[in-house]
């Protein structure tokens, strides 16, 4: 009951659901249903099904019968285009169903009238094997009460019979279906047994018996067919499976039925499992013996990437990740893994839109014309491609014309030319005699007879005949091993039943040792029960294969004819070849800004040398020279960065390349620190001493500390440094290469630029810039504040705070070539510390005019005072060359008369000679006498405040 509930559950399908529309064009009139029956329509609700008159072309009904009645007849219908449903013919009637045990009969044959399950009016013969003698009825009806007439008939053994006993095998051909290899498998494996039960040294008192079926490759028909094989006499003491599905569905249930399984035709991976599939054994290798063979392919024309596309299926995929393992550990990529059910087109798109070059195809004969159909239309095919297939298809299989495709032959030979395929050695290249007394060149010949003239490239499976032939022989050779063990503890073969495990446990020991010389080779099974063998190495040439070398696996050896042939000059690229182009900087470019900088540099020099050689003038004094030197220092310093930055992999090595990232960040971070550190130092001291009038700031104006201008550009420094510093030790920068978009060249070359560009980074760049930007941002738009506070100060301290930087050297060249001389020392003490007016450029101009002005007028002014000194000293002595008697006689004794103390005093604005004679010019010294009290020479002409203009 057990095995009986797994077949069931191993059949159970769900089935498909369609949508039904009520259409009056076209379909078929809904039927009655059989006597005891209803009718299953897919998709419908019972209120369609009760409106709906007519179903649409291609809709399907299923007949179902009540209680334990079997549908006899059709169970399915379709409708088909002309209004008429399938197998009209044929009556489906719902009958009582006899039990099913009288369909089977041990060590015997069952013939059953008609043929089908075991209804009422069937009608069963039995008869016994050889050997064995019928007791009972030899006939039983089945009657309308489901009940047989008659009791069921055992077989006796007969001692007394001396001919050969029968043995049966259960085997499923694939005659039809995604691979149809019981074509030319079948009449291979018959010709065996024929030749098997011929030989008086192999199993001489046995007849070996082949049974079977067309499981057309499908899973679901061979489950069906497993069922019958199974629960119909008489007992198969092996199974002998084909596609690896159904072989993966027959080794699977076999070992309840205590049942070697022997494939011939099974390629998966799967069905290495020993725990899942402890009694299979195949003489077809496993499919993952190709994926050593392709690996060694793979790394002779030097291809490190690789795609796949596989046909869903158990074997495919198993056989793929068994590939995956072997070209990851011989460091190759797949790059491009697609699978599809039914229909490739998709996966074919994909593996054209992701460039895939070198592509392993996985899927059956007739899967393979669809794939290269879809191929054909994406051409993704040529000198640029190269396709690897499984060699086991027909040899003209791309040539037969397949209604699910809509390629024409001469597409299909466009696009399959030149692929590659590997293939088991299944016919042995050698000519030698094997155990079969046959070579390979006689067995192919024996075949050919056997199978009538059929072309063999149009036959299924025939390359795979020769494994289906030694698959009979080993099965033979085994059986005949078990003979003698099985005698000396009083068994038998005929013995054998689905219970018994003793005989298995001696048929799998004797398969497990077997090893001989067959026509495709040396049989011989590894401990996962599968055939060990060399590969084969095609590639389709001018429309046919072409053997282009061997694979032995096991010990690593390709021998290579060199008779491959490419479309292109030679093997393609695993890939677009991307090459990889470094980006420098024009040298030209570089030399241009280079020499710039260097005169950048030159006139920083130039200036810091004037700035030191001046360094005693008091107007540079008054500037802060040391703070001008720092900026021009800083100047040079960002401007010799450039030099670092022009540097790149054209000029140093790899390995020095981060020194000179260091240079660059240092550079340009310590010259900005120092030439704008010290022009903000100048705009905050004069912002912070200037801008407020109390009493304290008015000291501060007469005491600015110069170490105080000095140490703030060492804050300045210093946390530049820091940062720097922190920013080295943390995370230090490096070399990166940025990649850009590719590029492709104007020759027509597969092949693409990729641009690379060196620079430096660190692993968090962007942290770190966002740090000095912000602060070094926020330092930039203080002094751009400060300066616009400061915009109406002018003091003698800082005297260059409104034309910081390189701006001071040009005030100062201007002074120079304006005076032609300095300001002595004696001049400057006369200027004022500080003045909070006429800060405006114009205002002063205009002062200097003034000025000019005002020294004409005192130069017209001294000429005439000249002149009239002259002119009274003449007065004078005519005065007293008249009165010399008169003076002498009246005042003789009289004392001289003394000047009027009043005219000797200056004229009004003038100082007092006696108190500031030392400090007026030789020309005011000996004239103060001359200018009345109401001269033109007021105070408003000669404030003292415009004197120091004068000297400016």
């Amino acid at each position: 009951m057990a095995r009986l509930l797994f077949l069931i559950l191993l059949s159970a399908f769900p089935s498909p659901v369609v949508p039904i529309h009520n259409s009056s064009a076209g379909g078929c009139a809904i039927i009655r249903p059989p006597r005891d029956g209803g009718i299953r329509y897919r998709g419908l609700t019972q209120e369609q099904i009760r409106s709906v008159q007519i179903l649409p072309v291609d809709y399907e009904i299923e007949y179902i019968c009540r209680g334990n009645r079997v549908i006899v007849g059709p169970k399915v219908r379709k409708c088909l285009p002309n209004g008429t449903w399938t197998d009209m013919t044929q009556h489906s009637r719902c009958l009582l169903l006899c039990p099913r045990v009288w369909s089977s009969l041990e060590n015997g044959r069952v013939a059953a009238k008609p043929p089908g399950p075991p209804v009422e009016g069937t009608v069963l013969h039995y008869s016994c094997h050889a050997g064995f003698m019928l007791e009972g009825r030899n006939i039983s009806h089945c009657t309308k009460l489901g009940k047989w007439d008659a009791p069921k008939p055992t077989c006796l053994y007969d001692r007394n019979y001396t001919g050969k006993k029968k043995l049966y095998i259960g085997a499923l051909f694939p005659m039809s279906g995604g691979w149809p290899g019981g074509q030319a498998c079948m009449p291979s494996a018959q010709m065996a047994l024929d030749l098997v039960n011929n030989r008086s040294d192999i199993l001489p008192d046995y007849e070996l018996e082949l049974i079977h079926y067309d499981s057309m490759c499908d899973p679901g028909e061979a489950t069906k067919l497993l069922y019958d094989l199974l629960y119909t006499e008489p007992i198969k003491i092996v199974l002998m499976p084909g596609c690896s599905g159904v072989s993966t569905l027959v080794a699977e249930a076999a070992r309840m039925w205590n049942l070697i399984v022997l494939s011939y035709g099974s390629s998966s991976p799967a069905l290495s499992n020993r725990q899942r599939f402890p009694t299979f054994f195949r003489t077809h290798p496993s499919a993952t013996l190709h994926n050593p063979t392709r690996v060694q392919l793979f790394q002779k024309w030097k291809w490190t990437r690789i795609a796949t596309i596989q046909q869903t299926t158990e074997v495919f995929t198993s056989t793929l990740d068994d590939l995956e393992q072997r070209v990851k550990e011989a460091g190759i990529e797949i790059s491009v893994r697609q699978s599809f059910l039914t229909d490739p087109a998709v996966a074919v798109k994909n593996l054209k839109r992701q460039d895939a070059r070198i592509i392993v195809g996985l899927f059956y004969e007739t899967e393979a014309r669809k794939v290269f159909c879809e191929v054909f239309k994406e051409k993704l095919y040529g000198k640029k491609y190269v396709w690897f297939l499984i060699g086991w298809y027909a040899d003209n299989w791309f040539k037969i014309k397949d209604p699910a495709i809509n390629c024409t032959v001469e597409n299909m030979t466009e696009a399959v030319e030149g692929h590659v395929t590997t293939e088991i050695v299944m016919l042995n290249p050698e000519t030698v005699r094997g155990v079969s007394n046959m070579t390979s060149q006689e067995f192919i010949a024996a075949l050919m007879s056997r199978l009538g003239g059929m072309n063999p490239e149009e036959t299924g499976g025939f390359q795979e005949a020769p494994l289906a032939y030694d698959a009979v022989w080993a099965l033979a050779l085994a059986l005949n091993k078990t003979v003698a063990p099985l005698k000396a503890k009083g068994r038998r073969l005929e013995d054998f039943n689905y219970n018994n495990h003793d005989i298995t446990a001696e048929i799998y020991r004797a398969m497990n040792t077997s090893s001989f010389e067959g026509v495709s080779g040396q049989v011989v099974f590894d401990a996962q029960g599968s055939r060990m063998a060399m590969t084969l190495i095609e590639q389709l040439q001018g429309g046919s294969y072409k053997k282009i070398g061997y694979y032995d696996s096991s010990q690593k050896n390709l021998s290579w004819f060199g008779n491959d042939v490419w479309i292109g000059a030679g093997p393609p690229a695993d890939r677009t070849v991307v090459i990889e182009e470094f980006r420098y900087l024009s040298q030209k470019l570089f030399a241009a800004v280079s020499v710039f900088a260097g005169l950048g540099i030159l006139l920083g020099i130039l200036c810091l040398t004037f700035n030191i050689y001046n360094g005693n003038v008091r107007y540079i004094q008054n500037s802060q020279p040391y703070l001008n030197n720092m900026t021009a220092v800083g100047c040079m310093m960002a401007l010799a960065a450039v030099f670092p930055l022009g540097i790149d992999g054209h000029h140093v090595h790899r390995s020095q390349f981060p020194v000179v990232c260091q240079f660059r960040l240092w550079l340009l971070g310590l010259g900005f620190s120092l030439a704008y550190g010290s022009m903000f130092t100048k705009i905050w001291w004069v912002h912070t001493l200037f801008t407020k009038k109390d009493e304290k700031k008015e000291k501060k104006k007469q005491h600015l500390e110069p170490w105080k201008l000095y140490a703030t550009v060492g804050v300045l420094l210093a946390i530049d440094f820091l940062s720097l510093m922190i920013w080295q030790i943390v995370d230090p920068l490096h070399i990166t290469v940025e990649k850009f978009t590719k590029e492709a060249p104007k020759e027509d070359l597969d092949v693409l630029i990729q641009p690379l560009l060196e620079h430096c980074s660190s692993e968090k760049m962007n942290t770190w810039l966002g740090v000095v930007y912000g602060y070094k941002g926020l330092l930039l738009l203080l002094g751009i504040f400060l300066a616009y506070e400061t915009k109406s100060v002018s003091t003698e301290k800082i005297n260059d705070h409104r034309a910081v930087g390189m701006a001071i050297y040009n005030v100062a060249m201007r002074r120079l070539i304006t005076r032609g001389e300095w300001q002595s020392e004696q001049q400057d003490t006369l200027k004022t510390g500080s003045s909070t007016n006429n800060n405006d450029e114009e205002k002063s101009r205009q002062l200097e005019r003034e000025n000019r002005e005002l020294q004409k007028i005192i130069q017209e002014k001294e000429e005439r005072v000249s002149a009239l000194r002259n002119q009274l000293a003449e007065r004078q002595a005519l005065r007293n060359r008249r009165r010399p008697s008169v003076g002498q006689n009246q005042n003789h004794n009289a004392p001289p008369p003394q000047p009027d103390p009043k005219s000797l005093l200056p004229p009004p604005g003038y100082p007092n000679p006696a108190t500031d004679n030392h400090s007026l010019p030789p020309s005011f010294s000996n004239s103060s006498s001359l200018y009345p009290a109401d001269s033109k020479m007021s105070r408003n002409h000669c404030h003292n405040s415009q004197i120091p203009l004068l000297y400016k």
